[in-house]
């Protein structure tokens, strides 16, 4: 799910989507209006799902798609090496999911989790 929100109501440490990813938004620098153009804002931002680091410059009053990031909590069913299946405790739902190399150690059978949810893609986000 997403969104439509102008450049210039944007922020930092929110989110943008840029080639179809979700990024969450590192700075926006804007530049002074042109002769003949408007002002510019430069949009640098980091992937959610795979730690990209991205860049747009897009006119301020442009429209960009801003995703709608759902953060839930699930409870860890089982461990297969580098996969954990979780189980969401609002809806019940079981999937599998990687396991972060950060949070490797943190993750047992019985233990809940927060992860977050944007444009069908899920990351765990703390153990």
């Amino acid at each position: 799910m997403k969104e439509m929100a102008e450049v210039r109501e944007l922020k930092a440490n929110r989110y943008i989507i840029i080639d179809d990813e979700p990024c969450k938004i590192l700075s926006i620098t804007t530049s002074k209006p042109g002769k003949h153009g408007e002002a510019k804002a430069r949009i640098e931002a980091i992937g959610v799902f795979d730690n990209q680091k991205r860049s747009v410059i897009y006119p301020v009053r442009h429209k960009v798609a801003v995703p709608i990031i759902d953060k839930r909590t699930a409870q860890v069913i089982s461990v297969m090496g580098d996969k954990a299946q979780l189980m969401d405790l609002e809806t019940y739902d079981t999937f599998e999911i990687e396991i972060p190399e950060e949070l490797k150690d943190k993750i047992a059978e019985g233990k809940e989790v927060e992860y977050i949810q944007a444009l069908g893609k899920r990351k765990i986000t703390r153990a």
